[in-house]
């Protein structure tokens, strides 16, 4: 071997062992970094930072170079870390890319030396209580791909120097205190942006015109532009209504003898068919809890004895177009029955019908308008074909009974899946299902939004009517019915927990008061609590959504979320993320709650949803951002 041969091999050898040793060294000051912001934050739960232990790969929250080298991600959701972030503690960490704080309780400004971290791809800094206006210069953070910065008390103007963030592709300055108009944005990478929330005014930049409205709700801002969900399809037109006709008018006479006298009779005429009428009704009454049971034999439930005592009604189902099943409302009411549930609307019923079709009825309860508008109702939930919305396969109607057919879903409802049978010999609802569900629920609620020319509303969110495809999706039923029903509401009752603040009665649901329950149903997916409890015998009555509330406004804990999650490693940071979407949609303003497509999208993004099935959370990036998928012939109709 040559003299310059070993020389160099000398050199190498010499490199190699002052870059580990540089590395060390660089890794030791990361390490105490975070022991020194440990120590100085006063926090609610442990973590298990040790000076005796490794940081890389040991330390909860916190990700290394692949070379060990540095500390490159600190993710502390939900700890309970409060008051203002401890100076020069986290701002050492200079190599830095992924920094989450978010859904903690600290307070006071923007932290100031956050500015020494430049390599920042990711800072999220939302659900907390920082205050005061931004930084002016945010050019130094010239690699942030995401910005949250939303649910907290932030003031003053959005900063112009924004615009210089030009790799930036999620922007989130929702639900603070911005003032004054928004800044020209010419971010050119930029896929997502909320600006709703604040006390803005003036116009919208021509740059960000193009986000939905719902980026910009609750500001007093103009022009304002339709929200166009592209990713949904397109909706077909409702014929419009043929017009009434006139009624005629009514002629005045002077009454005679012959009039008195037909007057009398005619009230003991209708004094009869008052009389045959509640008998009638008695009846039928008998005949409901036959059905109920399912022990009514043939001659109980024949349509001659119970339903085509209307003269003029046709004594048959209306089924709609695709729809494969082969019988008949004589097969339908001579099937065994088995109540389901019993909701705001009717009773639900699983039928087996003789050739073993099993099919859903909802037996509705009386409804508020005629024939004409029912059917039309129905025509339009008829329409619905999305792998996300349970299909109205069939009808009736006539004067005394109003039935609606749907596919049966063998795995029950959401509700049964969550609530039923907690304790030993349960087999727990896992987070991976409860995120398929709950995108599956946001998808279907969209489609149903962009119905009838867009102004189609489900009115009864609940959990009880979301159930599971064969993919494992939520899919919505028991939608349209509150502009046809005029339920009887008992003032504290399960469903009174997914209403609205201004739903006074379930006339008056809308999308923004169905965006509402949904996010309540994100609350029951996320914590497995009732939306209303009912404790103490009966004396006091705990909303799932003040509790909720009020736990992250005190002091976040553990205890949020449902203690069946807590054994799913990696997932804490999924789950406040689910959480901020929730609480987003459960604000008490109707206006500054997003629409569902924009919903769809959030839960989206917290994960690639392109193929039915879910990847790993191990190995993703914070920081990095997936394109919205969209709806597509990715799920099968449900079976």
């Amino acid at each position: 071997m040559s003299l310059n041969r070993v020389l160099l091999a000398i050199s190498a050898l010499w490199l190699a062992i002052s870059s580990a040793g540089v590395g060390a060294g660089s890794l030791a000051k990361d390490k105490q970094a975070l022991l020194d912001f440990l120590a100085a934050a006063p926090h609610g739960r442990g973590l298990n930072w040790s000076r005796a232990t490794t940081v890389c790969g040991l330390w909860t929250g916190i990700t290394c170079s692949a070379d060990g080298s540095r500390v490159v991600a600190v993710r502390l959701p939900g700890i309970g870390f409060r008051g203002p972030v401890p100076p020069n503690t986290l701002s050492r960490l200079s190599a830095l890319r992924i920094l989450s704080l978010r859904a903690n309780i600290l307070s006071g400004p923007f932290p100031a030396d956050f500015a020494n971290l430049t390599a920042l791809t990711g800072l999220h800094l939302q659900l907390n209580r920082f205050s005061g206006p931004l930084p002016s210069d945010f050019s130094r953070w010239k690699n942030l791909t995401v910005l949250d910065l939303s649910f907290n008390d932030f003031n003053g103007s959005i900063p112009a120097s924004i615009s210089n963030l030009t790799h930036l592709t999620a922007l989130n300055l929702s639900n603070n205190s911005f003032s004054g108009q928004i800044p020209d944005l010419d971010l050119p990478n930029l896929l997502f942006l909320n600006l709703s929330g604040n006390h803005l005014n003036g116009t919208i930049p021509k740059s960000i015109q193009g986000f939905p409205n719902s980026s910009f709700s609750g500001n007093d801002l103009s022009p304002v532009y339709p929200l166009t969900p592209a990713s949904l399809p397109a909706p077909t037109p409702l014929p419009a209504p043929s017009p009434s006709p006139v009624s005629s008018s009514i002629t005045m006479r002077k009454l005679s003898e012959s009039g008195i006298l037909g007057i009398i009779v005619g009230g003991c005429a209708l004094l009869f068919v008052m009389l045959a009428l509640f008998l009638y009704l008695c009846c039928s009454r008998g005949k409901e809890e036959n059905f109920v049971s399912g022990k009514a034999s043939k001659g109980d439930l024949s349509p001659e004895k119970s339903v085509s005592r209307n003269q003029g009604m046709n004594n048959r189902l209306v089924f709609f177009e695709g729809c494969t099943f082969d019988f008949d409302l004589e097969d339908l009411l001579r099937a065994s029955a088995e109540v389901l549930g019993k909701g705001t609307f009717g009773t639900a019923y699983k039928a087996v019908l003789e050739d073993a079709t099993t099919v859903v009825v909802k037996r509705l309860k009386e409804a508020g308008v005629g024939k004409k508008e029912f059917e039309q109702q129905m025509e339009v939930v008829g329409r619905i074909k999305h792998e996300n919305v349970a299909e109205l396969r069939a009808y009736y109607y006539s004067k005394d009974e109003k039935l609606m057919v749907y596919d049966y879903y063998t795995q029950g409802s959401l509700s049964s899946l969550l609530h039923g049978k907690r304790g030993q010999d349960r087999t727990p609802l896992d987070w991976e299902t409860r995120l398929k569900i709950a995108l599956g629920a946001a998808r279907g609620i969209a489609r149903i939004h962009i119905e009838n020319n867009g102004k189609l509303v489900h009115g009864n969110i609940k959990s009880s009517n979301v159930f599971l495809n064969n993919q494992q999706y939520g899919c919505v039923s028991d939608l349209g019915l509150p502009s046809i029903i005029n339920p009887m509401v008992p003032p504290v009752s399960r469903s009174a927990g997914y209403r609205a603040p201004e739903v006074v009665d379930t006339r008056k649901a809308s999308q923004a008061s169905d965006a509402y329950s949904f996010g309540v149903l994100l609350l029951e997916l996320l914590t497995g609590k009732s939306p209303i409890q009912i404790v103490g015998g009966g004396d006091e009555v705990i909303h799932l959504v003040r509790w909720v509330h009020s736990v992250v406004r005190e002091e976040w804990t553990a205890e949020v979320f449902d203690v069946e999650l807590m054994r799913y490693p990696n997932i804490e940071e999924e789950m406040v993320e689910m959480l901020q979407i929730a609480m987003s949609c459960v604000v008490r303003m109707p206006d500054r709650r997003p629409k569902m497509p924009e919903v769809v999208r959030m839960i989206e993004g917290m994960r690639r949803f392109d193929s039915g099935n879910l990847p790993s959370t191990e190995g993703r990036s914070e920081g990095s951002t997936s394109t919205p998928v969209q709806d597509t012939q990715a799920m099968s109709t449900p079976q």
